[in-house]
């Protein structure tokens, strides 16, 4: 006698209504739903084992640092998960990245030039998480209100990677008065190495060349920063 393994082919829509993310969102919000929920709506569609809800749970426990181990996710890691391919783990690192710019421009609209910490606190929650050092410069126009924020270079900083003509190119061509450069470490020190130092001075010698004041440098470390103004470096 032949013995038929039924699959099991459960979804979403086989929850009762008042427990469907989409329903409930719709009804109640977004804040009313849990992380697992939120990503299953990101996700969509489940498997033949789970359904959309059950792989974000699934997506969740990958690490125990749960929704906070999103920050920096990659394809390789999502697809570690039965059923997540290209396509779902593309829709929630697109997710991700979204939120991170809607946070960061929010943040750069509301900054106040007013102290080196004002700066840092802008910065932190999204520099701290990145793997990488990422240099960036701040342009200011004479009012010191923000222009834009532009990245110069990723990877470990040397003079041969963070080149003036690259940092004040930019910087002429959106009329900046004065600027102030930024960057990471990966470590969560942000203590100045001796290459972080003569980089620094080195843009501050062309900046005071080229009439572009280096007003300051903030290196962002794990919920710390240093400033080279109040250090006084430069």
């Amino acid at each position: 006698m032949e013995i038929k393994v039924l699959e099991n082919n459960y979804t979403i829509k086989d929850l009762p209504e008042t427990e469907r993310p989409r329903e409930k969102l719709l009804k109640y919000g977004t804040e009313y739903l849990s992380n697992e929920e939120l990503v299953g709506l990101i996700i969509r569609t489940g498997n033949r084992q789970d359904t959309a809800v059950e792989l974000g749970r699934k997506i969740l426990s990958l690490d125990s640092e749960g929704i906070r181990f999103l920050t920096d996710v990659t394809v390789e890691e999502l697809k570690k998960v039965k059923g997540v391919g290209d396509t779902k783990a593309s829709q929630i690192l697109a997710a991700i990245e979204l939120g991170r710019r809607l946070n960061y421009s929010e943040n750069l609209s509301k900054i106040r030039i007013n102290s080196p910490s004002s700066i840092a606190n802008t910065f932190m929650t999204e520099m701290k998480f990145l793997q990488k050092e990422h240099f960036r410069v701040m342009l200011l126009d004479t009012k010191n209100q923000i222009i834009s924020v532009e990245e110069i270079s990723i990877g470990t900083l040397n003079a041969s990677i963070v080149h003036p003509r690259d940092v004040y190119k930019i910087a002429i061509k959106k009329n900046a008065n004065s600027i102030v450069l930024m960057h990471n470490h990966p470590s969560g020190d942000p203590t100045p190495s001796r290459e972080d130092i003569n980089v620094t001075k080195r843009l501050d010698e062309v900046g005071k060349i080229m009439g572009i004041k280096v007003l300051d440098h903030i290196i962002i470390g794990d919920n710390r920063y240093i400033s080279f103004k109040e250090e006084k470096i430069i």
